[in-house]
């Protein structure tokens, strides 16, 4: 009988024949240890038709191991008005490398990308799902693209997951030898030009049995880890729009001839930004009121349809209008300014908390958003253009410290954004609790919070929120352990560096726990550290801090007058190079003062440093959560 079984699994395997393909046995043991999926093909090629075009060949492999990589069986192809798919075909093999699904086209499910807040979008995706009940398996698929546009390609990064390997890859751009793009590598050699014939040419990257590196806590972006391939075009045409991007420069007055003609106003609204303005000579007055204007009268809406993604909305129709996307509000903001004799400008930026730099020295589209800055002698005005709240002349976290593109009649120069130091991002904290012999306070607490702290857990936004979101707020981010809140208020000063205080009175329900004729008490009231970056073995790469500020929380802890605590630990002082934290206590009188510092620097430390990165916050979270105890004389 077992001898029967084996010939009917033979026969099995052998009727495949060369129909067995990316068997996992043959995936080499070091690519799939501590990994779940390894990329057994994968090649993405360019080529470049036109002025205006060019196709992309996709092609992958993947084997997903276990249920960890279970999303790269999902795939995703983006598209619109100027990209279009041309074919898409994947095949499903088992872990022997058996076909075991093919695609048929009416399982590919085809959306819009709607994304619940833009008005106009015409983005379009097709989705394919090919997830089988038994791990591991393999996928196989492949498209195609027609991009009716030369603007910008993909960067490619050898590996965007660090518990996916790869076989091999192959990356290549295909060209005319008299339209040849720039490319930069980055920890990656350069490529291997490929003559073609036909006037055509072959820029092509191959990389064999990639591990990747592990992703670590507090390291730099991506983008100065992972080798990378960047391309760009010297020539290219977008929507009809020629131009050229080999420098900055050049860049930048491509964008400037977008732009042309899309900065006239009604001649209702020159007179009325005249008027506002006609008693106002200072450059940043005038600004301040135009900014004011803008708030008051637009609204943001994103708009992401045909060149919307690229040329701004006419002035006229955002004041018809009233709303526009970030493109539309600055430009429209350029030409109030103008009107009123300010000199502002658009620009280019890379916005958001955590995105990576510009790399400047390979011109290319890397931006996502548009500020408008106003030179002013020694102080540059900056405005974010889409809020109807934010600070005049504040960027924030959203945009601040980092370069962008100003586009000016000359063409393109990079400008870097205000840079917000310890000093100006501080959080201010002082309050007195009446403590009871039960354990239970009474406390009053005003926060003062300035420069980006001024958006602790949205309080930007919260500043002007109604009384019910604000209490909501400061239910959710007052950090301690029982307690109802009695009053509360919220105020905001809205400069360059903003300011906002909260203000708040709590009853405090057993805040000390109280044992026989001892009261433990914690005089750390609302703000204990007890974060711990994740242990490493062998650190490899630099620890960055991105974020510098200054904490102080002064405590006064008035208590009944028979209680007096049974020791007072001395001062704290730590000081390394990734801040200093201190902490006081001292009991006279009047009571308990609990005086606590931190001061968190911002900079890039040596890899070796990171233990010394751990047990800083080891000791911090230990100095924070001190408890005293209180002995009754009675």
């Amino acid at each position: 009988m077992r001898v029967a079984i084996l010939l009917m699994l033979i026969a099995s395997v052998n009727s495949f024949g060369s129909d067995i393909r990316y068997p996992v046995h043959e995936i080499p043991v070091e690519l799939k240890e501590n990994m779940y999926a390894v990329i057994r093909e994968k090649n993405v090629r360019h080529t470049i038709k036109s002025r205006n075009s060019y196709l992309t060949h996709y092609r992958e492999v993947i084997t997903i191991l276990n249920p960890g990589g279970k999303d790269y069986a999902t795939i995703k192809i983006h598209y619109d008005k100027m990209t279009s798919i041309k074919s898409i075909r994947a095949i499903v093999y088992n872990a022997m490398g058996q076909e075991v699904k093919k695609l048929k086209q009416n399982e590919i499910e085809d959306s819009s990308t709607f994304d619940g807040f833009s008005l106009f979008n015409d983005n379009r995706v097709k989705t394919v799902t090919l997830t089988q009940p038994t791990f591991p398996f393999t996928i196989e698929y492949e498209y195609e693209l027609v991009n009716n546009f030369l603007y910008s390609f993909p960067t490619y990064f050898l590996y965007i997951d660090d518990e996916v390997s790869a076989e091999r890859q192959t990356y290549s751009i295909v060209y005319p030898v008299n339209n040849k793009p720039r490319y930069r590598v980055f920890k990656a050699p350069d490529p291997v030009i490929v003559p073609l014939g036909s006037g055509q040419e072959e820029l092509k990257w191959e990389f064999i049995n990639t591990i990747p590196a592990k992703f670590e806590y507090a390291s730099p972006y991506l983008t100065e880890l992972v080798p990378s391939v960047w391309v760009a075009p010297n020539e290219f045409e977008y929507g009809g729009f020629e131009g050229n991007m080999s420098t900055w420069q050049n860049f930048g007055l491509w964008q400037l001839k977008l732009n042309e003609s899309r900065d006239l106003l009604p001649e209702a609204t020159r007179q009325r930004i005249r008027e506002l303005t006609r008693d106002t000579k200072s450059v940043e007055e005038k600004t301040r009121i135009v900014y004011s204007y803008l708030q008051n009268k637009t609204r943001y809406v994103s708009i992401q349809e045909g060149l919307g993604g690229l040329q701004p909305f006419p002035a006229t129709l955002v004041d018809e209008v009233g709303y526009g996307d970030c493109k539309a509000l600055s430009n429209y903001t350029v030409a109030l300014l103008r009107e009123v004799g300010v000199k502002g400008y658009y620009a280019k930026i890379r916005a958001g908390e955590n995105e990576p730099p510009m790399v400047l020295d390979f011109p290319s589209h890397q931006t996502n958003h548009i500020i408008v800055v106003v030179p002013n002698a020694k102080d540059t005005l900056w405005l974010e253009c889409t809020s109807q709240t934010n600070p005049f002349g504040y960027l924030g976290s959203f945009t601040g410290d980092r370069h962008a593109l100003m586009v000016t009649e000359q063409g393109g120069t990079i400008i870097k954004t205000p840079t917000y130091s310890g000093v100006q991002n501080r959080q201010i904290r002082s309050g007195i609790v009446v403590l009871d012999k039960a354990g239970n306070g009474q406390a009053s607490v005003k926060t003062h919070f300035t420069g980006l702290q001024f958006e602790n857990g949205n309080l930007d936004i919260m500043v002007d929120a109604g009384l019910d979101e604000q209490k909501k707020w400061i239910q959710a981010t007052t950090k301690i352990p029982n307690f109802d809140i009695q009053t509360f208020s919220v105020s905001a000063i809205k400069n360059k560096i903003p300011e906002a205080t909260v203000s708040c009175t709590y009853t405090l329900n057993r805040y000390a726990q109280v044992s026989g004729k001892r009261i433990f008490l914690t005089p750390n009231l609302m703000n204990r550290s007890t974060f711990v970056p994740p242990v490493v073995e062998q650190r490899k790469t630099p620890v960055v801090r991105r974020l510098a500020y200054i904490d102080v929380d002064s405590i006064h802890f008035k208590v009944p007058a028979d209680l007096y605590p049974e020791f007072l630990p001395e001062p704290i002082r730590i000081e390394t190079p990734f801040g200093i934290y201190e902490s006081v206590i001292r009991f006279d009188q009047d009571g308990l003062l609990y005086v606590r510092k931190v001061e968190m620097r911002k900079g890039v430390f040596p890899a070796s440093s990171y233990n010394q990165f751990i047990d800083f916050y080891k000791s911090i979270n230990k100095a924070d959560n001190l408890k005293l105890v209180f002995l009754s004389k009675t």
